[in-house]
């Protein structure tokens, strides 16, 4: 008979099992590799590149107020609400 497991003990069972199945697959996927004979533009990595920094950018700028609060102090006698942004 078996004794039920607590949640997390279970859950990082189950993450480690995705884990294991996931790096098989991506070995497998390696083992079993065939010749593409295919063309890649050589644009394609600037292509990349722009989308990378796209999302970067992207970030920064929906984080921009807490990044602005790591560097910027507030002065102790305004409250957070009636500052200026």
């Amino acid at each position: 008979m078996q004794t039920a497991l607590p949640e997390g003990i279970r859950m990082a069972h189950n993450l480690k099992y995705f884990a294991v199945t996931l790096m098989l697959l991506i070995t497998l996927s390696f083992t079993f590799e065939r010749q593409a004979h295919a063309y890649v533009d050589p644009g394609s990595g600037l292509l990349i590149f722009q989308g990378i920094s796209a999302v970067f950018s992207g970030v920064l700028f929906y984080f921009r107020r807490r990044l602005k609060n790591l560097f910027v102090k507030t002065p102790k006698g305004i409250p957070q609400s009636s500052r200026p942004s």
